[in-house]
Order: structure tokens, then C-alpha cells, then sequence
């Protein structure tokens, strides 16, 4: 009797976890249920409502500009070309420098004078000389010119002579024509090539260039 009681009691129990368990799931089907039924009307119901936007107003076009002139646009000026202003040139300083000062001469006692020279002796100066003028003097008439002494021409030519260290004829020229130019010329070339001198001697003894006058006498036999 008592195995029966308790086996009815846990069948019991068991039912009513049972009823108790339908019960939460009925519960919660109806709670989901109502909620998403309610979602769904609230989604109908704000997707529904016209939003209705106010027209912006249409603005008046401006009324047009009043007519204007044709007046020709403004001409076009050129601007004026950049003037390069050259800066001046720098001042020149003109730098005066003074001469420089003069040495200083220290004047220390003269030398004493040299002695005088020894007094000249006796010049050894002479003039030109002829040198055995008989026999170039011959030789000079020898050469008589041919056109002269076929012509039969006579005369006597003065000649001046320059002498050279050597005693040679150095330059001839007739200081007294004889009138006939071959004669005046046979002179000159006679004097130059055949006449001898003994130079003439400085005060020191030494022969110099110098010059001497002679004539020479054209005469046929």
C-alpha cells in the first residue's frame, strides 16, 4: 500500500513538471508572438507616414540692365619701358704723394787736391807732308790725257787733296779748273792713285787724317 502511494506521487510530480514545462513554452510563444506582431505594426505604421516637403519659392528673375551706348572699349597703353639709371661713379681721390725727402749728404774732409801734372813737354804736332813728290808728280804728267794731247790742250789744275793715316789720298777735288775737263779730271785720278804724304802728327806724336792743297801743271814737251 505504501509502494503505491509513493509510485503515485512521483507520477504526480513528474505530471505536473510536465504541465509546468507546456505552460513556460506556451508562454513563450505567445510573448514572441504579441512582440513581433507589435514590431510589425510599428514597422506598418512608420514606413506609412507621408512626409510631405515644402516647395522652396520660386525667386523673380531680375529685371535686364538698362540699354547702355556703344562706346568703344578704353585703348590699351602700353607702359613705359623701365629707365635703367646708372648710379654715378664713385669720386676719384686724387692722392698728391710728396718727393720724397732728399739723402742726407755726410760731408766728411775732402781728399787732398792731386798734384799737378808735369808740364807738358815739347808738341810732336805737324802737318802733311809730301813724300817724294818728284816722282808721283812725273807719273801724273805721264798719264797726260790722249784726246787732250792730240787736241794739243795745255793748262794747270789746283787740286785739294785729303790725306789719311797712311799717307794715301783719301778724296780730290780741283779747287782751280785749267779750263779743260779732261785735264781737271786726269789730276783728281793721278792724285788719288799715284801721290804719296807723310800724315800729319797730333800733339802726341800720333798721325791724324788731314787735308793739304797742291796743282798740277799739264805741259807738252
Amino acid at each position: 500500500m505504501a509502494y503505491a502511494d509513493q509510485q503515485m506521487s512521483s507520477n504526480k510530480v513528474i505530471a505536473l513538471v510536465i504541465v509546468a514545462l507546456i505552460h513556460v513554452f506556451v508562454g513563450y510563444a505567445l510573448v514572441t508572438g504579441l512582440a513581433y506582431e507589435a514590431a510589425k505594426k510599428v514597422i506598418n505604421k512608420v514606413t506609412t507616414v507621408d512626409i510631405k516637403e515644402e516647395k522652396p519659392k520660386e525667386e523673380e528673375p531680375p529685371p535686364p540692365p538698362p540699354d547702355q551706348p556703344d562706346t568703344p572699349p578704353p585703348p590699351i597703353v602700353a607702359p613705359p619701358p623701365p629707365i635703367n639709371i646708372a648710379p654715378a661713379p664713385p669720386p676719384v681721390q686724387t692722392v698728391i704723394t710728396p718727393p720724397p725727402a732728399p739723402p742726407v749728404v755726410i760731408q766728411t774732409a775732402s781728399p787732398p787736391p792731386a798734384p799737378p801734372p808735369p808740364p807738358p813737354g815739347p808738341s810732336k804736332a805737324r802737318g802733311v807732308r809730301a813724300k817724294n813728290q818728284g816722282s808721283w808728280a812725273g807719273r801724273i804728267q805721264a798719264n797726260y790725257p790722249t784726246r787732250a794731247a792730240r787736241e794739243e790742250r795745255e793748262g794747270r789744275v789746283g787740286v785739294r787733296v785729303t790725306v789719311g793715316t797712311d799717307g794715301r789720298v783719301t778724296a780730290c777735288s780741283v779747287s782751280s779748273s785749267s779750263g779743260s775737263p779732261d785735264l781737271d779730271e786726269a789730276a783728281c785720278d793721278g792724285m788719288t792713285r799715284y801721290a804719296r804724304y807723310d800724315p800729319a802728327l797730333d800733339d802726341a806724336g800720333n798721325p791724324i787724317s788731314s787735308t793739304t792743297s797742291t796743282a798740277i801743271v799739264y805741259k807738252l814737251n
